[in-house]
């Protein structure tokens, strides 16, 4: 049987509730069942029961403290799914029942700049994470969706419409949005050739959100076997990256370049694939790679970068992908398989998320199998 490790003292406070979690205690600790403190619903509360959760590849990162900083224990997830178990009195946009989700995540400081132009996510004195964070009194710890709830502030809850499958919908909060924010931004229209750069949990949805924007989709990967996938996903073209002359015969082709890919690769390459005055935008996080000045100067061509997006973005994607049918390709599994998956996801071992059904954490006791 797996042990479970000791909550927060605070746990036990009054106006918190005891929930199921699974969380890891140290940095390479695997994770296993705890039960954490989440807040009765205050007058704009939103108390969600979560169904499903997104397994992001930044949870491996955070979990293994690969980036420095992390709080321990950590209870992951952004890409959450549920239903709405209770509200605030003074809630008016969410009542028992309804379909939410939560992102990256659940508050900001919502009087600087961004915050006010509806972009959060790039809030001047740092967003509230909805997990490996401190709520806005600095002291509090937050915890994600690897639970059986969360209560979040109405403000920063979003609307899933009943079209959507949750499951499939849950990695729409961090993958969808993250690939959907740069091509509304930098306004990707119907005819536009448009290139991704790789094809994993965020470039298959690049691929999917490019297309029903309209535009011409080509895939760019190093590995030939991801071709028939990525026509499957509705691509209309497939480059191999790896000989010289894919890049040679592709000069200035492209209006967009979508980069997902998160290992170290040449930028510079990718640039000259650019049309005169065209961007690529970054959205993965690799190691620091050269960038040569002639690549931009070259075609007056733009080297940009995006983060998730605001609540009023991510709403409009929500609303958009119900419209067009898109959700993300996913692979449900107990809770009970999450190391497993972190394995798999590292092997790339999946097709093209890992999304954990959360009803399995009423078995939090059982052997971590």
């Amino acid at each position: 049987m797996s042990t479970s490790i000791s909550a927060d003292p605070s746990v036990a406070r009054r106006g918190t509730v005891e929930v199921e979690a699974w969380a890891t205690p140290a940095a390479h600790a695997p994770l296993e069942p705890l039960r954490i403190p989440r807040r009765e619903p205050g007058p704009r509360d939103v108390s969600i029961e979560i169904l499903y959760c997104g397994v992001c590849h930044s949870d491996i990162h955070q979990v293994r403290d690969e980036w420095g900083g992390s709080l321990f224990p950590l209870v992951p997830g952004h890409e959450i799914a549920g239903r709405v178990i209770d509200a605030g009195g003074d809630v008016r946009r969410f009542k028992p029942g309804d379909a939410v989700g939560v992102g990256c995540f659940v508050d900001s400081c919502r009087e600087c700049e961004a915050c006010l132009a509806g972009e959060e996510q790039y809030c001047a004195r740092g967003v509230t994470p909805t997990y490996n964070g401190r709520e806005r009194d600095g002291k509090t710890p937050t915890y994600g969706g690897y639970s059986a709830q969360i209560t979040v502030n109405e403000d920063y809850v979003l609307r899933i419409p009943e079209s959507l499958a949750l499951d499939g919908a849950a990695p729409l909060l961090c993958a969808g949005i993250t690939t959907y924010s740069p091509l509304r931004h930098f306004g990707v229209k119907a005819g536009d050739e448009v290139a991704i750069v790789g094809l994993g949990g965020l470039g298959h949805m690049g691929v999917k959100l490019a297309r029903a924007l309209g535009a011409r989709v080509t895939v760019l990967s190093h590995s030939p076997r991801k071709r028939d996938d990525a026509l499957r996903l509705g691509a209309d073209d497939f480059l191999v990256t790896g000989p010289a002359a894919s890049f040679e015969k592709n000069a200035s082709r492209f209006d967009f370049i979508l980069d997902t890919v998160s290992a170290a690769h040449d930028y510079n390459a990718y640039l000259n694939l650019l049309r005169r005055d065209r961007t690529m935008v970054l959205v993965g996080l690799p190691d620091p790679t050269p960038l040569s000045a002639g690549a931009l100067i070259g075609g007056r061509r733009r080297l940009s970068g995006s983060a998730i997006g605001g609540i009023r973005e991510t709403q409009e994607m929500l609303d958009f992908c119900a419209e067009h049918g898109v959700v993300s390709d996913i692979e449900v599994i107990p809770i009970q398989k999450i190391n497993e998956a972190y394995e798999r996801t590292l092997a790339s071992d999946v097709r093209y998320r890992f999304v954990i059904d959360n009803r399995s954490l009423d078995d939090a006791g059982s052997e971590n199998r």
